[in-house]
């Protein structure tokens, strides 16, 4: 199955949002190539919310070019098999954290936000993954920090885009 085809699998699976999960789905329609970077009308990225062992910490990086603190996440790779595998890789990569799994279920949800031209939008399916006990994290060329942080604090350091993943990611634990 390629990446296009798993990408509309797993929207239409998708039970929640029905509005924005339709534009989605519509923006791959009108877009073969909208899972990849190159699609200047926009494209699906995939992140995910790390999560501790303990379920009481998220782990989030300061975007490097942003200088915000997110959720480990970003483009689809010819390598990505799959949504949740291009999160889960995104993930890995951007926490330096192995052994992450994500949690059962598909995405938690789904956050479309403009970006800079030449680009138009980002089409994000946002998925939640645990770490290991005793996990290490590290920081990525991406970043330039990144910290665990307790439920209660990410409202103080991170958008609104982050807090409602954290909630949805919540709600599926």
């Amino acid at each position: 199955m390629s990446l296009y085809d798993d990408a509309v699998l797993v929207l239409k699976g998708y039970e929640d949002q029905e509005e924005l999960r339709q534009v989605y789905l519509d923006h791959l329609a009108a877009h073969p190539d909208g899972v990849w970077k190159a699609c200047h009308a926009g494209h699906v990225t995939a992140s995910a919310l790390v999560i501790d062992p303990a379920r009481e910490r998220v782990l989030l990086t300061l975007h490097r070019k942003l200088r915000m603190w997110l959720q480990m996440g970003g483009h689809c790779e010819p390598v990505d098999t799959s949504v949740a595998q291009a999160a889960l890789r995104e993930a890995t990569e951007e926490s330096g954290v192995a052994g992450l799994t994500l949690l059962p279920g598909g995405p938690v949800r789904l956050d479309r936000h403009p970006i800079p031209a030449p680009c138009h939008w980002h089409f994000d399916v946002q998925y939640a993954a645990l770490a290991p006990p005793g996990a290490d994290h590290a920081i990525s060329d991406e970043s330039l920090d990144v910290r665990w942080f307790p439920y209660d604090e990410v409202a103080d350091v991170a958008d609104e885009s982050v807090v409602r993943l954290l909630e949805a990611a919540r709600a599926r634990l």
